[in-house]
């Protein structure tokens, strides 16, 4: 099955169509709509950075320190919680990077990235095999598609790409079997601090062989190491399983802002 991510001026969104995957705009002006929805296969190419998609003049303002929601379904305008958000057993994690830039709309993705966000993995109970338990997919489908980003309180104000990624590992026991999906949103942040996170650039952050890409899911596994640096610390993780809140609960039916407590 294919999948498209679906952003909000300050909810990002992702929707699935056949067995691939892109990052396409249902309610705002700030996403750099992928051409196509198949995956990109290669890490070290450059379309890691924005999906091959330059700049629009659209960009989505964010204040420091709120959450954004990361929205998934089968088909673009298809906000159904009655539908899986992602399917074709495309188990994998949700990853989030940020990129500080002079201009959003006409940046190029070449400059350094963080990590600011991402939901990987936990092993079940009930099943030996890695298909069978807890991944940040599985939790876009349970949470009715939705999964909260924290915009981290303590960056600088200023333009950002907001890179948001899934990366499906049903096929990613040989090289070049791990599918990238992600797209670029152009946001303004206000507020912030003055932080100086240290950066990763794409390519270069991933490596075909980076045991969270060249892996048997298939199979038992005991731990899962997701792709690039670590979380920021000002930034936030999921654990992969956990309870729905806020907005990912369903109850918001349109562009929805929540305040950080923590």
């Amino acid at each position: 099955m294919r999948a498209s991510f679906l952003p909000t001026v300050v909810v990002l969104g992702a929707g699935l169509v056949a067995s691939h995957a892109t990052f396409q705009d249902l309610w705002s002006t700030c996403a750099r709509l992928p051409a196509s929805n198949s995956p990109v296969t290669d890490p070290t190419s450059t379309a890691m950075r924005c999906n091959n998609q330059t700049g629009i003049t659209g960009k989505c303002t964010v204040a420091a320190g709120q959450t954004v929601t990361v929205e998934m379904h089968q088909q673009p305008g298809d906000r159904s919680c009655a539908n899986e958000a992602i399917g074709g057993a495309h188990y994998g994690p949700v990853i989030v990077y940020l990129s500080q830039v002079a201009d959003a709309a006409t940046a190029d993705g070449s400059a350094g990235w963080f990590k600011v966000f991402e939901d990987t993995w936990s092993a079940t109970s009930t099943d030996a095999v890695g298909d069978d338990d807890n991944w940040g997919t599985n939790d876009l489908n349970t949470c009715c598609g939705r999964m909260n980003v924290l915009i981290p309180s303590d960056i600088p104000a200023g333009d950002y790409l907001l890179r948001a990624e899934v990366i499906a590992l049903h096929v990613a026991s040989s090289s070049g079997g791990a599918q990238f999906y992600m797209t670029c949103y152009q946001i303004t942040v206000t507020g912030g601090g003055s932080a100086s996170p240290s950066l990763v650039s794409f390519p270069g952050a991933y490596q075909a062989t980076d045991p969270g890409i060249l892996i048997n899911i298939h199979t038992a596994m005991s731990t899962y190491v997701a792709p690039g640096p670590t979380v920021y610390s000002g930034g936030t993780t999921k654990s992969a399983g956990a309870t729905c809140v806020g907005v990912e609960t369903g109850t918001t039916t349109g562009p929805a802002v929540s305040t950080a407590t923590g």
